[in-house]
C-alpha cells in the first residue's frame, strides 16, 4: 500500500498556470510540474527506493490539471529511515523557485500573456545548473548551491553536460 502526498503544481508562493484562465494551460501546467519535480530533486535529492515523484491527475469542473505528488510506500516509510527522512523533508514542498536555484519556468505579468523563456525541462535544469555552478576556483558562491548543483547534475546528466559546455564557452 502506498500514499501520495500532493506537493502542488509549483512552489507555494509562486504564480502558476490557472485552469480555465491561463492560455495554453495544459502545456504550461505540465511544464511547471516537470520543473517543480526537478526543483524538489535539487533541494532534497532524488527520492530513495520506497518513494517516487509522480504526476497527479486532478479532475475539476473546469477540466483536468496536474500537480506533483510524492508517492510513498507505507511499509518502506515504517522500515526505511531514508524514506522517512525524505518524506518528512519534502512533504511541504518548496515556497519559491529560488530555494532550488531555479528561475520561474513561466512568468505571469498582469495583463500579459504568460512568458516562457525555456520550454524544455532539460533547458530549465541547465539554467539552474548554470545559476548554481561553482566559481573558477571550485567554490560555490552560496553554500546551498553545492548540494543543489550536485543533486541536479546526478539526476539530469544530459543537462549537466550541456551546462559544462556552456560554462567552457563562457570562460573562454
Amino acid at each position: 500500500m502506498s500514499d501520495i502526498i500532493d506537493l502542488g503544481g509549483a512552489p507555494a508562493n509562486e504564480d502558476c498556470a490557472q485552469l480555465g484562465h491561463t492560455p495554453d494551460f495544459e502545456r504550461l501546467n505540465r511544464l511547471e510540474v516537470a520543473a517543480y519535480r526537478a526543483a524538489i530533486i535539487a533541494r532534497f535529492g532524488p527520492p530513495p527506493d520506497g518513494c517516487t515523484l509522480v504526476s497527479v491527475t486532478n479532475r475539476h469542473d473546469f477540466g483536468v490539471y496536474y500537480s506533483l505528488g510524492l508517492k510513498v510506500d507505507a511499509l518502506a516509510y515504517r522500515r526505511n529511515p531514508a524514506v522517512t527522512a525524505y518524506t518528512e523533508a519534502a512533504q511541504d514542498g518548496l515556497e519559491s523557485w529560488v530555494e532550488a536555484g531555479f528561475a520561474p519556468p513561466v512568468r505571469y505579468e498582469d495583463g500579459s500573456a504568460p512568458t516562457v523563456d525555456r520550454d524544455r525541462i532539460d533547458d530549465i535544469v541547465t539554467g539552474a545548473l548554470l545559476a548554481t555552478r561553482p566559481n573558477a576556483d571550485g567554490r560555490f558562491a552560496i553554500p546551498d548551491f553545492e548540494a543543489l548543483h550536485r543533486n541536479l547534475a546526478a539526476a539530469y546528466p544530459a543537462s549537466a553536460e550541456a551546462a559544462k559546455i556552456l560554462i567552457q564557452e563562457i570562460d573562454a
